[in-house]
């Protein structure tokens, strides 16, 4: 099957999100089954001055935006991973826009990319079978080929399935950002890509994709209520029969505590003595005092998350006293909006040793924090899958989350008794919810044949890609025989 996946941003060239992860893990993924895959990205600043070695391939593209024609030029790298260059959008310090707000013109930058990629394909003369889109940044694509592309021969074998990673953002702009997309005033109404009088790049692509997933089962049935739609409820109750859950997977060869070269020690689900060692370390790094013999007394609890309401760090910030009193060390690592950034460098201030706040990413102590902590902390207003916990499972540490889309789907509540379970989970998105089951969580802490079982249970499950890519090739095939473009 020849493959082409469309991304704003994918590992190992850039992240900033888990949509990265996915985006690049399915490109490995689907090359192990001998798949003919195109991964096709931006060619941003921080990808040009990185170490990847790029080559030029001598295509330049003339793409139509907004009135006048915009150029491209096409580099490959040796895995088949192409990326559209354009100083003029992509050259920039960021993505998608800066501490003090999106870029202007980003409905510009993503027609561009959008239709950039389509031409790509004809100048390099490959037709895809499938173009797998994901998010509102690739959602112009599938709507491009239902109406500017609609008699292109050249595309006229190839269905798209579009991946909704977060709905709760749709790449909304200005009725005036419709010139961007070249696309005619007729388009812009209810029933197409208008959204309450602004431009909805998301919904284009709901509308026009053969098939529509989103990243867990439990969140795919979850957007179907109008309380968790984001005002695209009726387009999604239209179209559930063409919408499927996928739960994400996480890359069995870099999550590896066996062989992880991030971590002072290795460990294993038959020995796992290295986690020990792990937490040791974690402690002397982020708060001074690792005392040999200590650290087991101590649980230590993290968050290696995005700031943002949806994280859930409003209950976090409001129980900070109460989670403290259970005698735990917090660690948190992640960066965002600036409000939780400042109100926690605050509380690390103020609780210097029990919080430590990391603004930022840092791939060592992402990788340290999951291997030497006992808890990881998910507290999500909502979570379409969330790889967080799926990464602390593998490394044996233990989640505490809500129960809400993936994370309902990939944590078993614990149950003392029987010793069946993987996590601590809680269904009321309230403080005294998440206190409850941090209480059950350190209750367990000090049994330690209780927290070993628990902890061997998590590590047992398989969450690698190969499952979920399995499942992407049948729904393509599915996109396939449902019409052509």
């Amino acid at each position: 099957m020849k493959i082409l996946i469309a991304s704003p941003e994918a590992v190992p060239y850039i992240k900033t999100g888990g949509l990265a992860d996915v985006a690049g893990a399915l490109s490995k993924e689907f090359r192990k089954m001998k798949d003919t895959v195109c991964l096709v990205l931006p060619l941003y600043r921080k990808i040009r001055d990185s170490l990847i070695r790029l080559a030029d391939t001598g295509i330049s593209l003339n793409i139509p935006v907004g009135g006048r024609i915009v150029k491209g030029r096409i580099w490959k790298d040796r895995q088949a991973a192409f990326f559209i260059e354009c100083d003029e959008f992509f050259n920039r310090l960021e993505l998608y826009g800066t501490a003090d707000g999106d870029y202007s013109d980003n409905a510009s930058r993503f027609a561009f990319f959008s239709r950039g990629i389509l031409e790509m394909c004809r100048s390099l003369a490959f037709t895809p079978d499938i173009i797998h889109c994901n998010d509102w940044q690739t959602g112009l694509v599938p709507f491009y080929l239902r109406t500017l592309y609609r008699d292109d021969a050249f595309f006229k074998k190839t269905a798209t399935l579009l991946t909704i990673h977060n709905l709760g953002y749709q790449g909304l702009f200005p009725a005036s950002d419709m010139r961007a997309t070249n696309l005619g005033p007729e388009f812009f109404n209810p029933e197409g890509i208008e959204f309450y009088g602004k431009v909805n790049f998301l919904k284009a692509g709901m509308i026009a994709a053969d098939i529509l997933t989103t990243v867990s089962e439990t969140y795919s049935r979850e957007i179907l209520l109008p309380e968790s739609a984001f005002g695209l409820h009726g387009l999604l109750k239209k179209r559930e029969h063409d919408l499927f859950g996928i739960v994400n997977g996480i890359d069995y060869d870099e999550w590896d505590p066996a062989k992880d070269k991030l971590l002072p020690a290795t460990y294993h689900v038959k020995d796992l003595s290295g986690k020990t060692l792990c937490k040791r370390e974690l402690l002397r790094m982020l708060f001074k005092t690792a005392r040999k013999g200590r650290e087991e007394q101590v649980p230590v609890m993290s968050m290696v998350t995005r700031f943002s309401e949806q994280k859930g760090l409003d209950l976090v910030m409001r129980a900070i006293p109460e989670i403290l009193s259970f005698g735990v060390k917090l660690a948190i690592l992640g960066k965002g909006d600036e409000r939780f950034q400042r109100s926690f460098r605050e509380l690390s201030a103020k609780y210097k040793d029990s919080i430590s706040v990391t603004i930022g990413f840092d791939e060592m102590l992402a990788h340290r924090m999951y291997a030497g902590s006992d808890y990881f902390l998910m507290p999500s207003k909502y979570e379409p899958c969330g790889l967080g916990q799926l990464i602390a499972l593998r490394y044996g540490t233990i989640p505490i989350a809500r129960k809400t889309g993936g994370l309902a789907d990939t944590i078993e509540d614990f149950e003392p008794l029987t010793r069946k379970g993987t996590g601590f989970l809680f269904s009321d998105y309230t403080a005294s919810g998440m206190l409850d089951a941090l209480k059950r969580a350190f209750c367990v802490y000090t049994d330690t044949d209780k927290m070993q079982s628990m902890i061997r249970n998590g590590m047992r499950k398989d969450f690698s890609w190969r499952r979920s890519a399995q499942r992407y090739r049948e729904l393509y095939k599915t996109a396939l025989l449902k019409g052509k473009v």
